[in-house]
């Protein structure tokens, strides 16, 4: 631990004794482990939280790119119009309505309502 033999942490307790001294060492090593605990609960909240906006850019550079792949493909089917290239490609309210339309109109393969 941090490049201490076990020499070297016998004479920083005996040393440690001596200026504290025994009533006041215990609380201070309390207070000690106390202090590391929390540092490393701060510690992992630290990294826990940058791996989580590294996940979440990650997740927002993908849907990026699908979009972009979907826009350049929606593209290539009609090379013709510049101004559908600047659209969404599955725009919300189209497929609101035909999702609404296949539902109000009556099932003609079959011949029922």
């Amino acid at each position: 631990m941090f490049g201490i033999g076990t020499t070297e942490i016998i004479v920083i307790l005996v040393v440690a004794l001596l200026v504290l001294g025994p009533k006041k060492l215990p609380e201070i090593a309390k207070s000690l482990g106390k202090t590391l605990a929390e540092f490393r609960r701060v510690t992992t909240d630290v990294k826990r939280t940058i791996e989580m906006e590294v996940d979440r850019d990650e997740e927002i550079r993908a849907k990026k790119r699908i979009k972009k792949e979907m826009a350049g493909k929606a593209s290539k089917e009609s090379p013709d119009s510049q101004e559908h290239n600047q659209q969404d490609p599955y725009p919300e309210e189209k497929i609101t309505q035909d999702a609404e339309k296949s539902q109000s109109e009556p099932d003609k393969k079959s011949g029922t309502a």
